[in-house]
């Protein structure tokens, strides 16, 4: 009852009449359930799905294919079934200690912002102490298509313990897959999926985090902090300016990400992979002045790279971020102004929520120790937004209104 009521083409009636009628049929889907368990077989019907190919950007090309995502639409039951595969799964990853200490992503209390969090308190400790910090962010290309489902079968017998009917059920599940096209309510012919785990899916988030467990021995071996977000993965080094051989540490590093990858079938993608030099200003132009490239990955010292969602620059001031945040803020206050007439207040306070603040509150921590006169413009966002939902006029103090 608390999965999203979203239908799949493939689903005999809609997921919201089928949870009104689920008095009569629970009994029927408690044996579904329970008998795949127990046998380690998914039923067939529950491994079809429907791609529904998005952009990754509005910015991007709709013409090419390489700037879609490609998301799998399942059955409603099917989905249920992984959850309570996840459930069990997760609880045996807690009880057995066998997450990631540093990946946060698709687990119980971590998000992005834990990650960032934690990766921008390391970083600030670092300058504190007068070191210079290079951040490298690595990008993946397709990362959760080019899963191998033996090598991830391998992972989760010896790794992660799965033995018996459990295995086979992984088995099941990543065997005889099958997937179609649709757009604009044309089909395409079935296609056999042969590699990766279905994004859009429960389990498929889960299973690749643990088909990427190695990676963390790999980058403990040279000495190097990191943190990981689904497939977004962070390495930093914090260095005096003066110790440059240092960095030959983080190269190599970077060297034996790829070559695990590539045994593993996945791509770093170097021209998406982003280096930055943060920490005191005479301290970083100094290094940058010594360092051009890592392993062939241009280092721009004094460029933002956009980390998690959040814009990071050289100071870690979040100015840039901020500023941007207000910008794309205002936009959507401007846009919400021209409709407000026809708007109820409840109907304008959801749209300003989605669309305004929602921007003001991602990792809002990082913001914590900024200076006041830094989050100004964030005041008069939300200034802002409250004069347009009460109709409050420019004149009038608006502190009431907040207060309100």
């Amino acid at each position: 009852m608390s999965s999203k009521p979203s239908t799949c083409l493939l689903d005999p009636i809609p997921t919201k009449l089928f949870k009104q009628t689920l008095p009569l049929t629970i009994d029927t889907i408690l044996t579904i359930i329970n008998t795949s368990l127990v046998t380690g077989y998914v039923p067939q019907s529950f491994k079809f799905a429907v791609i529904k190919p998005l952009l990754k950007k509005p910015t991007l090309d709709p013409d090419l294919l390489v700037s879609y995502r490609p998301i799998s639409n399942l059955p409603f039951l099917s989905k249920v079934l992984e959850r309570v595969v996840v459930k069990q799964l997760c609880q045996h990853l807690q009880d057995n200690s066998l997450f990631e200490h540093f990946q946060s992503g698709f687990r119980a209390h971590h998000s992005t912002e834990t990650a960032l969090v934690k990766v921008t308190n390391d970083l600030l400790l670092a300058a504190d102490d007068g070191l210079v910090s290079i951040l490298v962010l690595l990008d993946l290309s397709a990362a959760f298509d080019t899963i191998d489902h033996s090598i991830l079968l391998q992972r989760l017998e010896w790794d992660i313990g799965i033995r018996g009917a459990a295995l086979c059920w992984f088995k099941s599940y990543l065997s005889n897959r099958y997937q179609f096209v649709n757009v604009n309510q044309q089909s395409s012919t079935y296609s056999r999926v042969s590699c990766g785990v279905p994004q859009g899916s429960v389990l498929g988030p889960i299973l690749f985090t643990l088909y990427m467990l190695p990676l963390g021995n790999i980058i403990r071996k040279h000495g190097i902090k990191f943190h990981c977000y689904a497939d977004d993965t962070q390495l930093y080094l914090s260095i005096k300016p003066d110790q440059t051989r240092q960095v030959d540490k983080l190269s190599s590093c970077v060297r034996d990400i790829k070559t695990w990858m590539s045994a593993n079938y996945l791509l770093l993608n170097p021209e998406k992979t982003e280096v930055i030099i943060i920490g005191p200003k005479n301290a970083r132009d100094s290094l940058s002045d010594q360092i051009v490239t890592l392993d062939n990955v241009s280092v721009a010292s004094s460029a933002t790279v956009r980390n998690l969602g959040v814009l990071f620059d050289p100071d870690l001031s979040f100015k840039p971020h901020m500023n941007q945040a207000c910008r794309t803020a205002f936009f959507h206050l401007r846009n919400i102004a021209k409709i407000r007439n026809i708007l109820s207040k409840n109907d304008a306070e959801k749209l300003v929520h989605a669309f305004v603040t929602s921007r003001l509150d991602h990792c809002n921590s990082l913001l914590v120790a900024c200076p006041k006169s830094s989050l100004k413009s964030y005041q008069l966002v939300q200034n802002a937004a409250a004069r347009l939902l009460t109709g409050t006029n420019r004149r009038e103090h608006i502190t009431p209104v907040l207060q309100a």
